[in-house]
């Protein structure tokens, strides 16, 4: 990770779970990290807290990805603070208990605006950002899901799942098509203890009998399991990885 030393990452959904774990690890490795989410006081504490350590910086903006106009704000600050964007983290995620036949379509809007249009418009600035400043060995991990590869039971969220599979190796191809060498990789995990279940079934103690019965990754595990692949030689593009707790079968 020496290389990133200085480096400026964003990380999307950063307030807590995957994403609060990834800003604190980034930064603990020397990067400037950008963490955006909607809960203005849990990014002031997790600013606060790297500040604390010592090691690394953290600038907390206040986004919802689900409006183009603060993405597009966010990376102008970015711009204007620390120049660019070199790691783009598309960690922000939601599902929701929205069947297909009888579902909210509010519900899967939700969902295709955060899982699917608000990557893909970070993707692009952030790309922007790299090439605008000959930024050749920039990185984009996009937090995908099991679900993206087979039907998982919120089937709304398999189908915003399994077009990140798409996304991310359509953006692969573009980005050889313009000869870039800035890398994509879609992280694909199974069962992870955060906030996820929780949102999904609207009741915490329903929450905990999923976490209850299964075993689970954690967030500082899919930290580390970005950690590793923006450690790869940067001749070495993982395109896909994915991560199960070492007891889940499927």
């Amino acid at each position: 990770m020496d290389r990133w030393q200085g480096r400026v990452a964003l990380v999307t959904g950063a307030s807590m779970g995957v994403g609060e774990a990834t800003v604190k690890l980034l930064a603990s490795c020397g990067m400037k990290v950008v963490a955006c989410a909607r809960s203005e006081d849990k990014l002031k504490k997790l600013s606060d807290d790297v500040s604390s350590s010592g090691r690394g910086e953290v600038l907390p903006i206040k986004v919802d990805l689900r409006k183009q106009t603060d993405i597009l704000a966010m990376f102008e600050k970015i711009k204007g603070q620390w120049g660019g964007v070199d790691v783009c983290i598309n960690n922000a995620g939601l599902a929701l208990d929205a069947p297909i036949i009888d579902g909210d379509s509010e519900q899967w809007n939700n969902m295709w605006e955060v899982n699917v249009m608000a990557l893909c418009l970070c993707t692009r600035e952030s790309v922007k950002s790299m090439r605008e400043r000959d930024v050749d060995d920039g990185h984009i991990v996009n937090i995908n899901s099991l679900s993206g590869h087979r039907v998982g039971k919120s089937h709304f969220y398999s189908a915003t799942k399994y077009a990140v599979t798409s996304l991310t190796e359509g953006i692969r191809w573009e980005l050889r098509g313009i000869n870039s060498h800035i890398r994509v990789t879609s992280i694909s995990p199974g069962l992870i203890k955060t906030h996820f279940a929780e949102t999904m079934l609207g009741d915490a103690k329903a929450a905990e009998e999923v976490y209850a019965s299964r075993q689970a990754l954690t967030a500082e595990e899919m930290a580390k399991t970005i950690e590793f692949v923006l450690a790869a030689p940067p001749s070495v593009q993982v395109s896909e990885l994915m991560v199960r707790p070492t007891e889940q079968v499927v």
